[in-house]
């Protein structure tokens, strides 16, 4: 029986790749995920996550999701347009910016690859950190690969939700990752 209320999913989707690979859209149309096309209508507390912004997710900002009622928001674009993604989407958002730490893609596209995680990988993980191991198994359980993503990064996985600070969770990286 899951005693916390649910972690509001979000992802704003710039349309830059194949709608029927993509994984923010299969999760919204399974319901997992309430997905953005236009930036007025995403929450306007919680983080989104982007790979550039050099701060990681870390337990300094679980109580912003766990205890003020923030939202996880996956900002889904293509990797080969990260910069300009990114940058539009930041000037537009009250929505604070954060990195996961190095985790392995379980996705057949870039899969073993560090950092090169889908959205739906992406905001897994940072259901995972923030102890919700069940909500983040739900998501992936939209994907043939997704119980790969949890094998990969077992290790990993435990060790970030387990650190106490972020400065912890970055030294961590390099144990796992060189």
């Amino acid at each position: 029986m899951n005693m916390h209320p649910e972690i509001p999913v979000h992802a704003i989707w710039l349309a830059q790749d194949d709608p029927k690979k993509n994984t923010a859209v299969r999760l919204s149309r399974r319901g997992d995920l309430k997905l953005h096309e236009r930036f007025n209508h995403l929450p306007r507390r919680g983080i989104i996550l982007e790979p550039l912004c050099g701060k990681i997710f870390g337990p300094e900002d679980h109580s912003l999701i766990l205890e003020e009622g923030g939202s996880i928001v996956g900002l889904d674009c293509s990797w080969a347009h990260i910069e300009d993604s990114v940058a539009q989407v930041m000037k537009r958002t009250k929505l604070k910016g954060r990195m996961l730490p190095l985790l392995l893609a379980a996705n057949p596209v870039n899969w073993g690859k560090p950092s090169k995680l889908t959205t739906a990988e992406a905001l897994a993980a940072t259901l995972y950190l923030l102890g919700r191991k069940e909500h983040a198994k739900k998501l992936l359980a939209a994907f043939r690969w997704g119980e790969q993503f949890f094998i990969l990064n077992k290790e990993p996985l435990e060790a970030y939700k387990n650190a106490k600070s972020s400065t912890e969770l970055v030294d961590l990286q390099f144990e796992f990752f060189d």
